[in-house]
């Protein structure tokens, strides 16, 4: 199996698994052995899962401004705790292939191996909504053509960067590229960083 087929399959597998709860307060048991990649990629579903569905709610017209900002304070820490995890699996691909020797010519990625991961998961979600988008007894013929049209698209999408992830992978292993781990540095979540933090909200 490839590295990308695991992650399509603990992607899909946790995202029918957020659904079976479907509540953005769910506290899932992780099936993986704590530090595994597995543990890593289903925290990493998990977490865009559940931010999806903020996202979702955050846009009822009928929300209350206090709720509002409420869950627009808690999609910022999760976009934190995402980065980080992020920067953590990047982690583990910098350990694994450590002592690979770089050829001459090796080149750098546009983006590193976990930054393409998670674009991997969202794609998960994508996928998923799209298709139950498809499955809707209430919609129009029209709306289930245009979303089995998309769902098509998304399909080829996640073919297309599969085969990326594993073809850098690939590359990495053998010393035709290598990584750099850089740190995203989120100035807005810092209080030292951000001026309307460390100015006292003033």
């Amino acid at each position: 199996m490839s590295f990308s087929q695991l992650c399509n399959n603990i992607f899909d597998a946790t995202t029918e698994h957020y659904h079976e709860f479907d509540n953005v307060d769910a506290k899932p048991v992780n099936p993986y052995t704590d530090g595994s990649i597995e543990f890593l990629l289903f925290s990493k579903n998990w977490i865009d899962a559940v931010q999806w569905h903020l996202e979702d709610i955050i846009r009822n017209p009928a929300i209350e401004p206090a709720e509002a900002l409420k869950i627009k304070r808690r999609i910022d820490a999760s976009n934190q705790e995402r980065t980080d995890l992020v920067e953590y699996i990047d982690g583990f691909f910098m350990d694994k292939y450590k002592n690979v020797e770089k050829q001459s010519n090796a080149g750098i990625n546009t983006e590193t191996p976990a930054w393409a991961v998670d674009r991997l998961s969202i794609l998960a979600l994508k996928i998923y909504h799209m298709q139950q988008e498809t499955l809707r007894s209430d919609a129009s013929a029209e709306h289930i053509k245009s979303c089995s049209d998309k769902l098509n698209v998304l399909l080829t999408q996640r073919k297309d960067l599969s085969g990326a992830i594993d073809e850098l992978l690939a590359d990495i292993e053998a010393g035709r590229k290598y990584m750099k781990l850089y740190k995203q540095m989120k100035m807005y979540n810092d209080p030292a960083l951000n001026p309307v933090l460390y100015k006292g909200g003033k």
